[in-house]
């Protein structure tokens, strides 16, 4: 079964930033997923990703559990997280979910 971006998607709705009960998914910080062959019915996956402040001290916890994630979805034989800063996040990025679980909505 050839890797889909859902799939990844999903992998990543468990990585959650430990300041905030959300996960990097509905907070809106995955930018992009790009999913490519890498031979052998297995996939390479790039992610970019970005966080709520450049200075945020998580950035490599959150990154790094990224990565460990969508390791584990199988099919997928290699992983790189880059994280961008460009376009800067802002709360307008945040899904109906976190909004709710935030009260903000």
């Amino acid at each position: 079964m050839p890797v889909t971006e859902q799939d990844v998607q999903d992998a990543l709705r468990e990585v959650y930033d430990p300041e905030i009960p959300v996960n990097v998914v509905d907070l809106g910080l995955i930018y992009n997923v790009r999913i490519e062959p890498a031979g052998d019915d297995a996939s390479r996956v790039d992610v970019e990703m970005t966080m709520t402040t450049p200075g945020c001290p998580a950035h490599g916890m959150l990154t790094t559990n990224a990565r460990e994630k969508i390791e584990q979805i199988p099919g997928v034989k290699e992983v790189n997280v880059n994280l961008v800063w460009s376009p800067p996040w802002t709360p307008a990025r945040l899904s109906s979910a976190a909004k709710k679980k935030l009260g903000i909505e």
